[in-house]
């Protein structure tokens, strides 16, 4: 544990993990990356509202309001330097066995980190490579940013042994569903495509700006539709995005190379207007 990281476990400030916890025992819980800046966090009701969703689905009691609270509480502990933030809801104490309590009392677990990087800044292009294990299809979980993690962590463990900047990951059927850590997009035929999530994958909050509310502004035709391989390596321009980069665009893929990222310049300038006007 980094001496710059900083918890809040319930409200108060936490070195260490109650057990027993759901969360540990069977990664029955829920999670949030957000981005701090100037001690607010951007987009934050998007993140609310997939955790809302994620709580649903789990059988959780809706603990959102409680949640929002405790991170406004950290919030109001940092400076203007931009932050990291992991908001966990995991279902809290239980007697051992699968089965979750009838009445849970979820835990509530935040904490914040220093960024390596100015996430207001547009980076490198970047290379891609394919991670060999594939997302599994639960439409059940599909969307939801829930804490079994275990494909993206050995995906994540063969991009740094590649050296590959991301991951593109695969379906079951062998079609690009997003990167390792974020929501994946092609510009093709002058649309912007990035795949569907009903099977399996994480709905990014990002992503979400994109396919909900910027499409008139970016003069494209966003389509949320499957595409190959062959395809993205194919495409005018690919980049992908998340909440703490914002949109990356994509330099290298196996042979394939961009020079330009008109299409992710357009868009992370909006983001960034969005962020500093305070329009988000």
């Amino acid at each position: 544990m980094s001496a710059a990281q900083t918890f809040w476990i319930d409200g108060h400030r936490a070195t260490s993990l109650p057990l027993p916890d759901r969360g540990l025992d069977f990664g029955d819980g829920l999670f949030e990356t957000l981005l701090g800046v100037n001690g607010r966090v951007p987009f934050l009701a998007l993140h609310m509202d997939r955790l809302t969703r994620g709580l649903k689905v789990l059988g959780f009691p809706d603990v959102t309001d409680l949640a929002h609270k405790y991170l406004n509480m950290a919030l109001s502990e940092l400076d203007s330097e931009a932050r990291a933030i992991r908001l966990t809801v995991t279902r809290g104490s239980a007697l051992r066995g699968y089965a979750p309590p009838q009445e849970a009392s979820p835990r509530i677990i935040i904490s914040v980190s220093p960024l390596a990087w100015n996430p207001l800044r547009t980076t490198s292009p970047a290379e891609l490579g394919v991670a060999d294990i594939r997302w599994s299809n639960q439409p059940v979980l599909a969307g939801i940013k829930h804490l079994n993690r275990l494909e993206q962590v050995l995906a994540a463990g063969q991009r740094v042994a590649q050296g590959w900047d991301e991951a593109v990951m695969l379906d079951d059927e062998g079609l690009p569903l997003s990167v390792v850590s974020g929501n994946l997009f092609i510009v093709k035929d002058a649309r912007l495509l990035t795949p569907p999530l009903e099977r399996c994958g994480i709905a990014g909050t990002r992503r979400a700006l994109i396919v909900e509310r910027w499409q008139d502004q970016l003069g494209l035709e966003v389509k949320v539709e499957r595409f190959t391989l062959a395809e993205l390596e194919a495409a005018t321009e690919v980049f992908y995005c998340n909440s703490l980069l914002g949109f990356q665009p994509v330099g290298i893929f196996g042979s394939t190379s961009w020079t330009s990222q008109a299409v992710c310049s357009s868009v992370q300038k909006l983001y960034m207007e969005a962020i500093q006007c305070g329009d988000c």
